[in-house]
């Protein structure tokens, strides 16, 4: 997949099939929106194309809400969208000045005169311009003047597309790693550095891997031990996962800890890719520390029954 960031110095593409969004998550609706252009590319004999915008429009639109998380950082987006086959992405720096072109030089001067598509594939409630004010009508008037051919897709997918990512959200949010597992059609992923933490895990004997997740509007699932794979150094290992404050340790701040099965490499500084396969139980505070290490314990026995039945994504 060739990548371009801003439309500046595209090259001519071939027959290009476009589409445009967020494309967060890269959920089973997205990917049937890939399949589609990529079927419409062959069929032209061309290339398909994806056209993204980062930041997101929300936080250049709403810079008082402070609310919105993504399921994917860019870089997690950009892999997944690799993964379904797309030919390019573009991805296009959102602003202020940018989400105050009006409808009709949207279409012009920056989707025709910047990429020339030769169809773009869009939902029947895409809008798009200053104020939301194009719609699909405009652009399919304007692709017949200009020479491009407008595919609508169906309300249901649209719907269909919409719900599944509120739908992804709100599971991860309520600790359910399945159904949003289920939902995207890979497994969710958290990605980060490992970084130095308190060696509560180790005097435990249960030694964690401390992630620092870079980007802060990533979705972070609710607090609890879950069942994971870690891919770390071209290897896949399983483990759990702590997200939480570490209540019996009187924590002050939310932290990110993963225990490997049968692994004693020091990784501080490696990158580290999770994916949360089961929630296991909720974070909760205990008495002792012997009373949490024998919790531990059974949180691990747990989690090797779940992972040795699952298969990974990774």
């Amino acid at each position: 997949m060739r990548i371009f960031h801003g439309v500046d110095h595209l090259p001519q593409f071939r027959n290009g099939a476009l589409t445009i969004g967020t494309f967060d998550g890269v959920h089973t609706g997205h990917q049937e929106i890939i399949r589609r252009i990529n079927k419409a590319a062959a069929d032209m004999l061309g290339e398909s194309i994806i056209l993204t915008f980062h930041p997101h429009p929300r936080m250049v639109l709403h810079q008082d809400d402070d609310n919105l998380r993504l399921i994917n950082t860019l870089e997690e987006k950009t892999a997944l969208l690799e993964k379904y086959g797309t030919d390019n992405l573009i991805i296009t720096p959102f602003s202020a000045t940018f989400s105050n072109m009006t409808a009709e030089q949207y279409v012009e001067d920056f989707l025709w005169k910047k990429i020339r598509p030769r169809k773009v594939i869009i939902g029947y409630d895409h809008h798009f311009g200053k104020n939301r004010s194009g719609n699909i009508s405009l652009l399919t008037e304007m692709g017949k003047k200009l020479g491009f051919e407008v595919e609508e897709i169906e309300a249901q997918t649209i719907e269909n597309i919409s719900v599944s990512s509120t739908k992804i959200r709100k599971a991860l949010m309520a600790g359910d790693v399945e159904t949003a597992n289920i939902l995207l059609g890979h497994f969710y992923s958290i990605s980060g550095k490992v970084v130095s933490g308190e060696n509560i895990g180790t005097s435990l004997g249960f030694p964690t891997a401390n992630i620092q997740v870079r980007d802060q509007h990533k979705l972070i699932p609710a607090n609890g031990v879950y069942a994971v794979r870690v891919g770390l150094d071209e290897q896949i290992f399983k483990g759990m996962m702590n997200i939480g404050l570490r209540p019996t340790f009187n924590g002050a701040h939310q932290t990110i800890e993963v225990h490997l099965f049968d692994f004693s490499k020091d990784v501080y500084g490696m990158e580290i890719v999770i994916e949360p396969v089961a929630f296991i139980r909720q974070e909760m505070k205990f008495d002792s520390s012997n009373d949490l290490i024998t919790q531990l314990q059974k949180d691990k026995t747990a989690s090797g029954k779940i992972l040795n039945s699952s298969k990974s994504a990774l």
